[in-house]
C-alpha cells in the first residue's frame, strides 16, 4: 500500500460538505431562476451563495434524464461597477470548485476584479455536490494514487496491468456507470453555458487554471460568441488531459527541479548537498532506498510523487526539504492527511481523463513509452508513461474530443509560468499555436503551478487584471522577467 501523494489531487483543498441532490429530477431550471441560499461551510465564506441547477445528462437528449450541478456566487459589492459574471474553475479534473470564488477573494484577487464581476464557482458534473460518480475504490486503491508505480523494466509495466484493469472494471460496473459516457470536458463546458443561461447573462467571462485551462479552451471553442474575456492559467496542451499531458508531468519535474536544487544548496542546514548535482543525486538515492525498504507506506514512487506535488509552490520548498531530510536520516516522514472525499476525487478524475480521449490500449506501447521517458526524464518518466486504468476504459464514447482551433474572436489571454511542473510550458505553447490569433500568451520567469492571482510576478498578474477589468491585452505575446528578489 502506498499513500496517494499525487498532485493531481491538489484540488482536494477545496472539499466541502454535501448539498441536497436528486439525480432523478426531470424539471428544467428556467432562465435566471437560480434560487440562491446558504452554502455548505458558509461560516468560512459568509458572502458566498449557492444554488442547484438541473442539466441534461446527455445533451443529445435535452429533455431526457437530468443531473444536478452545484453553483456558487460571490456577488460584486459595487453594482455600479459590475460588468458581468466571471465563471471559475480551479483545475482537476475531479476537484470541487464550489468554494473557489471565496478562495480567490482570500488569496489576493485584485479588488478591481472582484468589483467588476460576480465570481461564479461550481462543482463539475460527477464531482462533490453535483451529481457524483464513484468507482467503489478500495482504501488500498485510493492509497495507490494517480501515478502508476515507477517502472524500471518492461516487466514492471506488465505487473500493473491487473490493478489498472481492475479499476477500469470497477468504474464501468459501479452504480454510477450510466454517467461515464457523459462525464466529459465537452459536457462540462455545455453545463457552463447552461449556468450562463440560468444567470440571465448574454456572455460570460472565465478564469480557469490547470485542467481548468482546457475546460475554458473547450468552452470558447464550442461557444465562441458567448465568451467575453477568457483567462487560461497554467495551460494544458490542446489535447487536454490525454496521455501526452500525463507523460509531460515527467518533463515538468525536470523543468522545475533546478529551483528546488538551488533552494537546498542555499539551505545547508537540511544536509542534502552543496551543489545542484548533489541534490539531484540525492533524489535518486532516496527513491532507490525507499523502493528497497518503504517507510510509513512510502516507497520510491510515492517519494517521487510527493516531491513533484510539493514543487507546485515556492512556499512548499521548506516542507519538501524537511521530507527529504527525514527520508535521508530515518526520521518521521511529515505526510499530509488524505482528503475525506478521495474516492470521488479519483473516480471523477478517471471519468474525465479516461473518457475524454483515446489512450494507448496495448501493453507494448506503454512499455515502449516507459523505455523512452525513463531515459529522457528519469526522475518521473518511468511512472507517468506507464499503464493506467485509461488503457482498459469502456470503449463507448458519444463524441470525439473537441479540437481547439483559431476560429472565433480574439478574446483569450493565456498566463503561464516558465517552470511549471504540472502543466509544463511545452504544452502551453502547443495550445497557443492551436488558438492562433485568438490568444495572447504571457509567460512569467518563475516556477510553480499557478500564476494569477497567487504568483509574485507583477508583470503577469497585472496583464491578467488589466484584461479582466478593461479588456486590454498585450499587443503580442509577452515574456515577463523574474520578479525582483526571486
Amino acid at each position: 500500500m502506498r499513500r496517494s501523494l499525487s498532485l493531481a489531487l491538489a484540488a482536494a483543498a477545496l472539499t466541502v460538505t454535501a448539498l441536497p441532490s436528486s439525480s432523478a429530477a426531470t424539471t428544467t431550471t428556467p432562465q435566471g431562476a437560480l434560487k440562491w441560499g446558504p452554502c455548505p461551510e458558509s461560516a468560512a465564506a459568509p458572502r458566498l451563495e449557492c444554488a442547484t441547477l438541473r442539466v441534461p445528462l446527455d445533451y443529445r437528449d435535452p429533455d431526457g434524464r437530468r443531473i444536478e450541478i452545484a453553483v456558487s456566487r460571490l456577488a460584486s459589492e459595487k453594482p455600479a461597477q459590475r460588468r458581468g459574471v466571471l465563471l471559475t474553475n480551479p483545475g482537476g479534473p475531479g476537484g470541487s470548485g464550489l468554494l473557489y470564488p471565496a478562495v480567490l477573494a482570500a488569496s489576493g484577487m485584485p479588488r478591481k476584479v472582484l468589483d467588476s464581476y460576480d465570481i461564479i464557482g461550481f462543482d463539475p458534473r460527477g464531482v462533490g455536490h453535483s451529481t457524483p460518480v464513484t468507482c467503489n475504490l478500495t482504501q488500498e486503491q485510493q492509497w495507490r494514487g494517480n501515478f502508476p508505480p515507477y517502472a524500471h523494466t518492461a516487466a514492471d509495466v506488465t505487473r500493473e496491468v491487473r490493478p489498472a484493469r481492475k479499476i477500469a472494471e470497477q468504474c464501468g460496473s459501479s452504480p454510477t456507470a450510466w454517467m461515464l459516457p457523459h462525464t466529459t470536458t465537452a459536457n462540462t463546458a455545455r453545463d457552463m453555458d447552461r449556468i450562463r443561461t440560468a444567470l440571465g447573462e448574454p456572455e460570460l467571462s472565465y478564469l480557469g487554471a490547470s485542467y481548468g485551462s482546457y475546460l475554458g479552451a473547450v468552452y470558447t471553442t464550442l461557444f465562441p460568441r458567448r465568451g467575453d474575456r477568457i483567462v487560461l492559467d497554467s495551460n494544458l496542451g490542446p489535447g487536454g488531459y490525454d496521455d501526452t499531458a500525463m507523460r509531460l508531468f515527467a518533463r515538468g519535474l525536470e523543468d522545475r527541479f533546478p529551483d528546488f536544487a538551488a533552494f537546498a544548496v542555499a539551505h545547508p542546514e537540511y544536509g542534502l548537498g552543496t551543489t545542484p548535482r548533489q541534490i539531484r543525486a540525492k533524489f535518486f538515492d532516496l527513491a532507490e532506498r525507499l523502493d528497497a525498504k518503504p517507510r510509513q507506506n512510502v516507497d520510491g514512487t510515492a517519494f517521487r510523487a510527493h516531491t513533484f506535488e510539493l514543487l507546485y509552490a515556492d512556499g512548499s520548498m521548506p516542507q519538501l526539504a524537511e521530507f527529504w531530510q527525514a527520508a535521508d536520516t530515518g526520521g518521521q516522514l511529515p505526510l499530509p492527511e488524505l482528503p475525506a472525499d478521495l474516492e470521488n476525487l479519483m473516480a471523477s478524475r478517471f471519468a474525465v481523463v479516461c473518457g475524454d480521449s483515446r489512450w494507448p490500449r496495448t501493453l507494448r506501447e506503454y512499455q515502449r513509452n516507459v523505455a523512452v521517458d525513463r531515459l529522457k526524464y528519469p526522475m518521473l518518466g518511468g511512472s507517468t508513461a506507464s499503464i493506467n486504468p485509461c488503457a482498459f476504459w469502456p470503449r463507448k464514447r458519444i463524441e470525439p474530443p473537441v479540437r481547439i482551433t483559431d476560429r472565433g474572436p480574439s478574446n483569450v489571454l493565456m498566463v503561464q509560468n516558465e517552470r511549471d511542473p504540472g502543466t509544463p510550458l511545452a504544452g502551453a505553447r502547443e495550445l497557443r499555436r492551436a488558438f492562433g490569433g485568438r490568444a495572447t500568451l504571457v509567460t512569467a520567469d518563475q516556477g510553480g503551478h499557478g500564476v494569477f492571482p497567487y504568483g509574485r510576478n507583477a508583470c503577469a498578474n497585472d496583464a491578467a487584471t488589466r484584461f479582466l477589468v478593461t479588456g486590454e491585452r498585450p499587443a503580442r505575446d509577452l515574456a515577463c522577467a523574474a520578479h525582483p528578489g526571486k
